[in-house]
Order: structure tokens, then C-alpha cells, then sequence
């Protein structure tokens, strides 16, 4: 979905004002546009073609852990109900957040500095995401030791090391490299990972009484509105899965009257969209564990295990030797999709908030081995055996931040139109925090964190994730209108009299020069230069250290 720019491209001016880290990170960011807004002349594709790209990215298989896990919790009835409340919740909030990453061409970090944050208020939304990418890539690197370890007899603890050193090199090119894996490995996986479901269907009917009647391991999945809102909780840890959704959905065309039934339609799709092929996915995930646990001996034990639901599957479809293999392959294939997405993203967000906080640009090398150290390291901590802790856990801080950038768009700036319309990212243009999402997002999160562990009351500890979603629909509004909007805009000027939009709205292609990196990049990446008469743009104000370009307070 990337093409390659090569270095000739890339201007060699010297840097001014002391900031050589922003021509480093300038060159080696420059190809995603990965910490910045991502300009009309890169944006060749089709929204068909970005739309299946972004949805090659959902490939996982930790859905179906988490669906045999909840299941096998709360029994079918409350994990099938909490799936729904799971669906519902994400595809509403995902819907503004999507659209205006589309719209306006920029990461959900981008837009979350714009949507209530503030410049430095989002560097902890940003370690949110982070964490989102090094819990999922550990889970997703559990599973595909499992399958090693079932296929090739490779001991867990040293699976676990492979199935992190294998993503490294594939991540050191970027979207270029993974773009094409998720293209020429989609349909293998959609054979591999749909034909055992059909033939139970076919061949087993009464797998699906089965499936209806199961009550869980410990025969209390009797319908609960509190068992159900544990099981939406663990599904809802997934709720960071837009961000990653967003790394494509920026690279949509603009918006035109040719093109706005297929955009909308690619738009809906890939953004809020992934969340009805993910509640599938668990859904599948559960039938296989209870048919496993139904009917073959021993079952229970590993049935929340993807590789084994699809080793016995295959098994009475095919010899022995034959299911192994394919069930290792669907294993590993899925895995290395989803894992150089959640090494890759996890990277950039950590990068992201250290240019940010330091002005520094290390190199996002760097913080690629930091995030896998991490997933290593939980990986070897069996964070299996305790996924559905740790992932109703971590469901709090992703529903409060994603709520709250969700609402901002949808009720602070269209209904209250307190906050600006067009989201703000660049430095010197936004206060370092905004009160309105910064604050609404850390009492969400922090009271449903307090719930979740019964700081509330054990009446109230199942309702956790209500807790952070109420919070962080109904706070934001009222800090806006409290604030009156005013830790929105620093500036309201930025000091360039070329218009931010064209005709139809769509971000302006019109190119200006940096003199700090000496890129030639799009009028929204761009201000004026407080200290030259000159343009400077969003990356080098990011790695000025002194402060020198960066526009004052304005009056």
C-alpha cells in the first residue's frame, strides 16, 4: 500500500536552529508519513484497494482465544451477549474516529491531539496504544509457540523467542514490505481458517445444540447481566484495534462526488467494520472449544487453544500428518500478519511520544526492540494462563480514551461546536494539555480501574466497562462547556495565508518548503517560522529544541 521513495528524494539541507534529529527522523519516516499527516500526492490508491488492505491486518487468531476463553468463563449465552455488547460499543466509536482519519488523512494520535488533548495530553494515549501492541503481539506470539511447539516439538520457552525474532527483520522495511505480506497471504488464511467451521456445520449438526446448551467449565453460565459485562470487558481490550485500522484508512483518497458512495462504503468498512469479522471470528472460537470440549476426550484442556480447535478439525478431515501441517501453517501465517502490524505500530507510538517529550529522534529501531522485549517478556511470563485479567484490564484504559476522542468528535465539535472542527496537531497550534479529553479520559479510567478491581463494591466490579464508557461519554461535553472550549487552540492563525482546504473540503495538495529539513510537503503539515521568514513543518517543530521556530501564544 506504500511506495518506495528513495533517498535522492530527500532534501540534504543542512538542518537550522540545532535540530539535526529532525532530518534523521525526516528520512526515515518520510515513506509512511508515519508521524505526520500524510500528504494527497502519496495517496494514489483506491478506497477499495486501502479498504481490503486495512482489513488484511485482522487476520489474528487471539479472537478465537478470546472467544473460547469467555465462553468457557461464562458459558455460551453471556459470552455471545457480551460479544454483542462488544460489536455494538466498537462500531459506534470507531465510526467519527474513522472518518476522520479519512477525511483529514491522519493517525489516530494526530487526532487525538486535536479532540480534547492537547500536544502532550495525547503522549499518554500513545503509551496506551503502545501497550495495546505488546499485550496482542505476546498473545498472538503465545499462540503461534503453541503451534510450534505441537507441530515441530520446539520447547514454549523457546518458541516464544523465535515467534518474536522472526517479526524483526520483516518490520525494518515498513508498509512497503507489509502491504504486500498481507495481500499474498490473505486468501491461504481465509481457506485454512473457514473450512473447519463449514464442515462441522455440515457433518456435526448437532454441534450447534451443543453449542447453544453449553453453561461454561463451571455450569453457571446462567443468562447474567454481570457475566455478560465480564465478557464484553475482555472483548472490549480490543478496542485499540481501530488505531491499527486507522494506519490504512489514512492513506484514503480524498472525498469526492465520483467517489463517496465507494469511500464511505471503504471508510465504514476497514474502520468500524473489523469489529463484525472480529466478533465472528470469537464467536467461531467458542463453537470450536465447545465441540472440543463435547466431544474428544481430554478437549477441555487445550480447547482454548487455536492451534488445537484446528488440529482435531482437520484431523477428521484429513490424515493426521496433513491436519498438523496445516493447522501450524494457518498458525504462523496468521500470526506473522497480525505481529508485524503490532510490532511496527507499537514502534512508532513509543517513537511518537519520545520525539514528543524529548525532542529526540532515536530511531524507530530502537523502539521496535524495546516493544518485542516487552511482548518476550510477558510471553515468558505465560500471560496465557491469565489472559482474561489482564485483558479486562487493559479494556478500561482503551474504552476511555477511544470514548472520549469518539465523543469529542461527535458531540464537542458537531453538536456543541466547541471544539474545533478540523483537528489540530501540530506544536505551537495546541495547548500541552486540554483539560477537556486529557481529564475525562484519566477519571474514566481511573474509576473503572478502581471498579474492576472492587474498589466500587463487588455489586459494582462486573460493570467496569460501563463505567469507563458512561464516564467518557457525559465528561467531555461538560468540561467543554465549563472550559468553553478555550484549551482547544493555542493559535487560531498559523501564520501561512494559503488556504488549509480545497473546494470540496478535502486537505489542500498545495506544496510549500521546509526550511529546517528541506522537504517539500503538503499546506496542513505546514506553519510559518516565528524566527525566519519561512515555512516549517510539523516533524522539525516536533525536534526543536529550543523552541526557536516554534509561533507564540497568540493574543
Amino acid at each position: 500500500m506504500s511506495q518506495d521513495i528513495q533517498s535522492s528524494q530527500i532534501g540534504t539541507e543542512p538542518p537550522v536552529g540545532g535540530q539535526p534529529a529532525a532530518v534523521g527522523a525526516a528520512n526515515e519516516t518520510l515513506e509512511d508519513y508515519t508521524l505526520r499527516f500524510a500528504p494527497r500526492s502519496y495517496r494514489k490508491w483506491s478506497p477499495g484497494v486501502v479498504g481490503v488492505t486495512a482489513l488484511g491486518g485482522i487476520a489474528y487468531l487471539a479472537d478465537f482465544a478470546i472467544g473460547a476463553n469467555i465462553g468457557i468463563s461464562y458459558g455460551t449465552t453471556n459470552a455471545l451477549w457480551g460479544i454483542l455488547v462488544f460489536a455494538v460499543v466498537i462500531f459506534l466509536t470507531g465510526i467519527p474516529v474513522a472518518y476522520y482519519a479519512a477525511r483529514y488523512n491522519m493517525d489516530l494520535d494526530l487526532i487525538t491531539r486535536g479532540s480534547g488533548f492537547g500536544y502532550y495530553g495525547s503522549v499518554v494515549t500513545n503509551v496506551i496504544y503502545a501497550t495495546f501492541t505488546f499485550i496482542f503481539f505476546a498473545l498472538e506470539g503465545s499462540i503461534m509457540a503453541q503451534g510450534l511447539e505441537l507441530g515441530l516439538g520446539i520447547p514454549l520457552w523457546l518458541g516464544y523467542a523465535v515467534s518474536t525474532l522472526i517479526i524483526f527483520p520483516l518490520v525494518v522495511y515498513g508498509m512497503s514490505l507489509l502491504s504486500k505480506l498481507q495481500l499474498w497471504t490473505t486468501p491461504l488464511w481465509l481457506l485454512l481458517m473457514v473450512a473447519p467451521f463449514v464442515y462441522l456445520l455440515v457433518s456435526h449438526p448437532d454441534s450447534v445444540g451443543q453449542f447453544f446448551a453449553y453453561q461454561g467449565e463451571e455450569g453457571n453460565g446462567t443468562p447474567s447481566l454481570g457475566a455478560t459485562m465480564l465478557a464484553a470487558g475482555v472483548c472490549l481490550s480490543l478496542i485499540a484495534q481501530i488505531a491499527e485500522q486507522i494506519d490504512y484508512l489514512r492513506f484514503m483518497p480524498p472525498k469526492t462526488p465520483e467517489n463517496k458512495r465507494r469511500w464511505w462504503a471503504a471508510t465504514l468498512l476497514a474502520g468500524p467494520g473489523w469489529v463484525i469479522f472480529g466478533a465472528i471470528k470469537q464467536v467461531i472460537g467458542l463453537f470450536l472449544a465447545v465441540y472440543l470440549i463435547a466431544n474428544v476426550a481430554g478437549g477441555a484442556e487445550t480447547a482454548n487453544e487455536p492451534v488445537r480447535q484446528f488440529v482435531q478439525i482437520y484431523t477428521d478431515i484429513m490424515p493426521a500428518w496433513l491436519a498438523l501441517t496445516l493447522a501450524v501453517i494457518l498458525v504462523v501465517i496468521s500470526q506473522i500478519k497480525i505481529n508485524v502490524t503490532n510490532a511496527y505500530s507499537g514502534s512508532l507510538a513509543w517513537t511518537n511520544s519520545f520525539t514528543r517529550v524529548t525532542r529526540r529522534y532515536p530511531g524507530r529501531l530502537v523502539f521496535l526492540g524495546v516493544n518485542l522485549l516487552i511482548a518476550l517478556i510477558l510471553m515468558e511470563a505465560n500471560m496465557f494462563d491469565f489472559l482474561n485479567t489482564i485483558l479486562g484490564f487493559y479494556a478500561n484504559c482503551g474504552m476511555a480514551w477511544i470514548v472520549v476522542v469518539a465523543t469529542d468528535i461527535a458531540v464537542n465539535k458537531y453538536l456543541l461546536k466547541l471544539s474545533p472542527m478540523r483537528p489540530e496537531f501540530r506544536r505551537g497550534m495546541l495547548y500541552a494539555i486540554n483539560p477537556v479529553g486529557f481529564g475525562s479520559m484519566i477519571v474514566a479510567a481511573g474509576l473503572s480501574i478502581v471498579c474492576f478491581f472492587g474498589g466500587l463494591g463487588s455489586g459494582l466490579q462486573p460493570f467496569s466497562p460501563l463505567v469507563a464508557i458512561v464516564l467518557a461519554v457525559v465528561l467531555p461535553p461538560v468540561l467543554a462547556v465549563a472550559t468553553r472550549g478555550r484549551y482547544y487552540l493555542r493559535r487560531t492563525d498559523d501564520g501561512i495565508d494559503v488556504p488549509m482546504d480545497d473546494e470540496l473540503g478535502n486537505p489542500s495538495g498545495e506544496v510549500l518548503h521546509c526550511h529546517v529539513c528541506g522537504q517539500d510537503l503538503e499546506r496542513p503539515d505546514m506553519t510559518a517560522c516565528v524566527a525566519h521568514d519561512a515555512h516549517v513543518c510539523s516533524l522539525c517543530l516536533s525536534t526543536d529544541r529550543t523552541g526557536e521556530h516554534v509561533l507564540p501564544a497568540q493574543r
